[in-house]
């Protein structure tokens, strides 16, 4: 590894941990202690390949098997979009970002890439997909999962390389250019699916549990890109129904029911169904998101397709308790006196493009409206924004529950650009059925956390059914519960909030001229009009890098 080449901010985490541990292991070697502060030491290049006899000799070390390298002037390359799930509950996000705490998506994929031989960089501790047309159709932030999330990299194929012509191969030397690492193939048959290397159960063999390829597609369109040629993203933000424990009735203090008329806990969705619908249509959603300071040419108009609370079939955990009446709400529609609750929901919102923390801030303010703390109208009221120029303080919505659901193709206009999409199995069904398969992967994980559900559940009706209340043996006890709001905002628990204070009454935060103002002050510019000047003269790929727009540039958390 040649460390005046390395720059360590864009390694890996894991591929840091091991530099330390390999420079450890040579001071060891050459006497000095790790842990004490010690002048730089030349390292002997015998070090590095050499192991400590019993005698206190080095002998040179073998090379492993795994070390061999694959010499990519061998194998043409092609150019492949795949299709992949993953759960982001514990990744710090799609995107890679030198100094986060948590891994990200995209340096999985990269750890997998690379150790699979798909792609051969320099450096591949250090993650740069610049080299491999990489592009991504969506930049989910921390703790955000994906079902249907779409990448494009060019890849190592089996497919043969052609024979470069005498004269050509005159002509490339005498260019100073590598014939052998041309890689455009062959002109002859060849199978996509007997032929050629197996994408997805490769990857899937080397990436985490909770990262999975879905699909790829063979015909991937020259200069397709995952990012412009999306026409449609759909997100999915999923709750229960209760979204938190209610309390008995014998418990609610009665300050709180002049608050609202919706039982605690308990969600009214026929108001959070009237109020998503305002939300379709194209809107100025400035009130509906984060302002992220590094983009001051953001527009704030989106259009958002359709969007409509769903209840999910058949996926009720009975919790036999919640139907009894001290728990019940006195009337909400679709809770009837024979269901099985918790019920399942989720916001469903078809957009072309989302800004940053658009859908949480969505779904926040839509929970407000469901617990009957606000009425549906706030969304107008929010949505016109010569009336309401910035947006009350608010907290977002949990990220854990959101789901990037699906990516459409092709946009409007480029019908070439379409994806036809191989699913793992229809190559071979043994890649979805077999013992190593697809499903046969996602079961264990689902029946991993199907079990923490159930017994969590079975504990929890347990608990709830044991005690008689009424009883009250504690003759100190308070008679009711505190007189504070409890607010559900998305998460396991509700959050107390004592009395509650109106969307509208609430204080606003900076306009958005107010915040790119302030950062481009910050930036020692003179105002916001002279960092705009400033960044249109970078060069398009430069500006694309800079941070996401919303929890998508075009998208949303991070963005989305």
């Amino acid at each position: 590894m040649d460390t005046n080449k390395s720059s360590y901010e864009k390694w890996t985490k894991n591929a840091l941990i091991q530099r330390i541990q390999d420079l450890e292991a040579d001071l060891l070697r050459a006497g000095q202690n790790p842990l004490e502060t010690t002048p730089e030491i030349t390292q002997p290049a015998t070090l590095k390949s050499a192991t400590i006899t019993p005698d206190g000799t080095t002998t040179p070390s073998k090379k492993k098997k795994g070390d061999r390298k694959i010499d990519p002037s061998k194998y043409s390359t092609r150019f492949v979009a795949f299709k992949l799930a993953y759960l982001g509950k514990n990744y710090g996000g799609f995107e890679y970002a030198d100094h986060a705490n948590l891994p990200s998506i995209e340096e999985e994929l990269w750890k997998a890439f690379t150790k699979a031989c798909l792609i051969f960089p320099e450096n591949p501790d250090q993650v740069n997909w610049d080299a491999w047309e990489y592009s991504k159709c969506g930049r989910t932030d921390r703790g955000v999962s994906a079902f249907g999330q779409v990448i494009t990299v060019r890849v190592r194929s089996n497919r043969p390389l052609s024979k470069p012509q005498e004269s050509t191969s005159n002509t490339a030397k005498e260019a100073g250019e590598d014939v052998a690492a041309q890689t455009e193939p062959a002109d002859q048959a060849f199978d996509d699916f007997t032929d050629e290397l197996s994408y997805c159960r490769m990857l899937n063999k080397l990436l985490p549990a909770d990262i999975r390829m879905l699909a790829w597609c063979p015909s991937t369109p020259p200069g397709f890109s995952a990012r412009h040629d999306c026409r449609e993203r759909q997100y999915r933000y999923f709750f229960t129904q209760p979204a938190f424990a209610p309390l008995p009735k014998s418990l609610e203090s009665p300050a709180t029911r002049f608050t609202t008329q919706v039982k605690g806990g308990w969600l009214d969705i026929d108001a959070m169904r009237i109020a998503a619908k305002k939300f379709e249509g194209t809107h100025d959603f400035r009130n509906f998101c984060k302002v992220d300071p590094a983009k001051p040419n953001i527009k704030f108009e989106r259009t958002i397709i359709e969007c409509d609370i769903v209840e999910v079939n058949d996926a009720e955990t009975a919790l036999p308790f919640l139907g009894r009446d001290e728990f019940r709400p006195a009337s909400i529609s679709g809770v009837g006196p024979d269901q099985k609750l918790p019920k399942v929901y989720y916001l469903h919102v078809r957009g072309t493009a989302f800004l940053w923390h658009q859908i949480r801030c969505m779904v926040a303010v839509l929970f407000l409206v469901g617990q009957g703390l606000q009425k549906p109208s706030v969304i107008d009221e929010l949505l016109d924004t010569e009336a309401e120029p910035s947006r009350p303080n608010y907290s977002l919505a949990d990220e854990t529950p959101l789901v990037l659901w699906d990516c459409v193709f092709p946009r409007e206009g480029h019908p070439e650009n379409a994806l036809h999409w191989v699913y793992v199995g229809e190559d071979n069904p043994f890649n979805q059925h077999g013992a190593t398969g697809l499903v046969t992967q996602m079961w264990e994980s689902w029946r991993e956390r199907k079990m923490d559900e159930l017994l969590a559940s079975q504990l929890l009706n347990l608990v709830a059914s044991q005690a008689d209340i009424s009883l009250r043996k504690d003759k100190k006890a308070a008679p009711y519960s505190a007189a504070t709001i409890r607010v559900f905002e998305g998460g396991n628990k509700e959050r107390l909030v004592g009395r509650y204070q109106p969307l509208m009454a609430r204080p606003r935060l900076l306009t958005p001229e107010e915040v790119f103002d302030r950062e481009a002050k910050r930036k020692n510019f003179a105002n916001v009009r002279e960092m705009r000047e400033s960044l249109a003269k970078r060069p398009r790929r430069e500006q694309e890098k800079l941070p996401a727009e919303a929890g998508v540039q075009e998208e949303e958390e991070g963005v989305e």
